[in-house]
């Protein structure tokens, strides 16, 4: 905890942008937990801080000051961001065992020689048509299994590095914009590019990623890098890498870039909910399914039922109406996923714990046929055309598409002959199939790619070693709401923060909404902002008719006790909506609290006669006559109310108090112990029946009684 605690006092001196305190604050550690390395280069930032400020002292006056400032500021941050990676990797056997044996596995991890092999691959790939069909299989299978290990070591290498210089950081950014690369291997990379830059900030690999988004013409490499820097955001060092905020700006000058950024802000939501839609799949949709499906599981093998020749006798009609439901039930789930629902995290996260997601890379590596971890069950079950299909499918993202190969290979000889030759054929493909059109969008691609990215960091099991935007344990949203950085105020996507309010609070996510209207400039407090807020006051000052502001203002206005300003707003509601009896329940209420019982009683009345089965103001109306001591009326009206199906607990209450004046104290106790015994239900615990002895003392019920009954119900 020491050594964190240190490091800390150097990042927030970092973060208030004062390198001198930072250069000092660098040496306490450097002392405590030595690093000659480290403190060689630290002597020479120290001393370069010290010509500069030796400078300053006596007077002279260095145009370039700030400039000079700001690139110490910079080195020191290296150094620090460096030491940070060195500590974290060290304290973690899976990325320090990941650090280690891709540096003695392969010595040269020049981009060079990094970018010839890529691009031999490629070319090796387009020279496999010329070669003989009965060698071509096996030379495929060779070249892709050596590419992919060589894939995943530099994937591991990318993710364990330390902090880039800007040439590292430009030759990686040519490497994913190039068009003789395979797209396969730019989509990986840039994956471990955002997973290391998540870790720790490095201007350089942000700087890449932004350079990715904006350059490259493959849509599903512009998207990972889209995804990947907007999770890096970091605005803490804003004052070590003004450029970063300046990066930010330029790309949200594109009214297409902001567009983007609210659909991935949007699905980033949904992707929280994964867990909520899981439960209305498990608990209302799969039962129904498997309640009309027309297979069964037998001696762990899957056979189809046969129909029941008299059922169409004695039941007509019954296996349309089954077959009505489960297109139903099916089509439900199928406008969950178009509306944006994860629906198959649930299933699949059963599937992740196959030796293929043993490699960290395998996790978000772009699904293809030939990955050598799969391509022996395609050959295998020889469902090449069906695998081909299933890749068209809008359902499964790239994990699960291998989650099901894998599944599907171990389950293969357990499936019906006719299954089994349908899917040899290309047949039989599950899910709902989309056109090309649909799943070549930026959408929809970007989504695929979150649920990728879901999954990799709620199963994967090392998943704790790298930051999870996707944690909701200290904050409901978790690290995935973006659109309030102050990377964004005052530029054009200030105009897109209400949209994004509106889906904040359509998932309950309120206090994501709360954050995102804090940052919202004065010339949009309109009145939507101030309903949103909560300012009615306000809202009325604007629109002094406005239903939801009178509503919520006299809402206010009764819970702060001034019942006589509430009940005003009730009479402007009563005058603009007429028809609307609730408002005019909600003024016999404040006319309750003012203990104004006849005008109350006149208007309850009238109320009870035009709407005999509303238990809303028979309750009210009960209340009333019970504060007004018309009990024996006020009995009848709660005998109605407790003997219903909606029983609230204050009839149970209110009609002991009713009985009680009346002098039936057993009745009374009895009707009390039921209120107790719900308020025990709900809170989990017993305890004294809380009575209003303020209320009942007022009425010729003394402190001694109250006690006495007290006892009785808890007996």
């Amino acid at each position: 905890m020491e050594i964190i605690d240190k490091l800390l006092r150097v990042r927030e001196a970092l973060c208030a942008g004062n390198c001198g305190l930072a250069i000092a604050e660098m040496e306490v550690y450097l002392q405590a937990w030595p690093h000659p390395q480290t403190m060689e280069r630290l002597q020479q930032l120290k001393e370069d801080y010290g010509r500069m400020t030796e400078y300053w002292r006596t007077g002279g006056n260095d145009p370039q000051l700030d400039q000079l400032y700001q690139q110490l500021l910079q080195r020191m941050y290296v150094i620090f961001a460096n030491v940070s990676i060195y500590n974290r990797t060290k304290a973690s056997a899976f990325l320090n065992g990941l650090f280690t044996r891709v540096r003695k596995e392969q010595s040269d991890w020049s981009l060079k020689t990094v970018r010839q092999e890529m691009e031999n691959f490629v070319s090796s790939v387009a020279m496999l048509q010329l070669e003989p069909e009965h060698t071509r299989q096996q030379q495929s299978e060779t070249l892709y299994k050596a590419h992919q290990q060589q894939m995943s070591r530099l994937f591991d290498y990318v993710l364990t590095s330390r902090q880039w210089s800007e040439g590292v950081g430009r030759d990686f950014e040519e490497l994913l914009v190039s068009p003789t690369i395979d797209s396969i291997d730019q989509q990986l990379i840039t994956s471990a590019v955002m997973l290391s830059l998540m870790n720790q900030y490095d201007m350089v690999k942000f700087r890449t990623l932004t350079g990715v988004y904006r350059r490259s013409h493959d849509t599903a490499v512009r998207q990972r890098a889209l995804v990947g820097w907007v999770m890096a955001l970091d605005h803490d060092f804003g004052d070590v890498y003004p450029e970063q905020r300046e990066l930010v700006r330029q790309l949200v000058k594109s009214d297409a870039v902001c567009r983007e950024l609210t659909e991935l802000q949007i699905q980033l939501v949904y992707c929280l909910n994964a867990d909520r839609d899981t439960n209305t799949i498990q608990k209302e949709i799969m039962p129904e399914l498997l309640n009309n499906n027309s297979f069964r599981v037998n001696n762990n093998r899957i056979e189809e039922v046969d129909d029941d020749p008299m059922e169409d006798i004695l039941h007509p009609g019954a296996s349309e109406e089954r077959m009505e439901k489960m297109e139903a039930t099916f089509q439900r789930m199928v406008n969950m996923q178009k509306a944006g629902s994860d629906i198959y995290f649930a299933g699949f996260s059963q599937m992740k714990r196959f030796p293929f997601f043993y490699d960290i890379s395998n996790w978000l590596v772009p699904f293809y046929i030939q990955h050598p971890d799969i391509a022996q069950f395609v050959n295998t079950i020889g469902a090449t055309r069906f695998i081909e299909r299933l890749m068209q499918q809008d359902a499964f993202c790239n994990s699960d598409k291998y989650s099901f190969v894998i599944a599907f290979h171990q389950v293969m000889n357990r499936l019906p002959d006719s299954i089994i030759e349908m899917v040899k054929h290309g047949e039989g493909v599950m899910g709902m199939e989309t056109g090309e059109e649909e799943t070549s969008t930026p959408a929809f691609i970007r989504r695929s790619y979150l649920m990728d990215l879901y999954r990799f960091f709620r199963l994967f099991p090392n998943r704790s070693e790298i930051k999870n935007p996707f944690d909701t344990s200290r904050n409901p949203i978790g690290g995935c709401e973006f659109f309030s950085s102050p990377m964004f105020v005052g530029t054009p996507m200030e105009a897109f923060k209400r949209e994004i309010v509106r889906v904040y609070r359509k998932h309950r996510q309120h206090g994501a909404a709360t954050l995102l209207l804090s940052t919202f400039p004065e010339e949009m407090y309109d009145v939507q902002y101030y309903l949103w807020t909560g300012d009615y006051v306000a809202v009325l000052a604007l629109d002094p008719d406005n239903e939801r502001a009178l509503v919520g203002h006299a809402r206010q206005l009764f819970a702060e006790g001034a019942f006589d300003e509430a009940s005003e707003c009730y009479d402007r509601l009563q005058q603009l909506y007429p028809d609307k009896s609730s408002y005019q329940l909600n003024k016999a209420v404040c006319l309750l609290q003012q203990d104004d019982y006849e005008e109350a009683l006149q208007l309850l009345f009238k109320l009870n006669y035009e709407h005999p089965d509303d238990s809303n103001v028979c309750r009210v109306l009960a209340w009333a006559m019970t504060c007004a001591g018309k009990l024996e009326q006020a009995a009848r009206h709660y005998e109605y109310l407790v003997k219903g199906k909606q029983v609230a607990d204050e009839d149970l209450q209110n009609y002991g108090y009713c009985l009680w004046l009346q002098g039936h104290v057993d009745e009374a106790a009895q009707q009390l112990s039921r209120y107790a015994e719900t308020i025990k239900e709900k809170n989990g615990a017993p305890a004294l029946p809380l009575l209003d002895e303020a209320w009942l003392m007022k009425r010729g019920i003394s402190a001694t009684e109250i006690k006495m009954m007290q006892a009785l119900v808890s007996a």
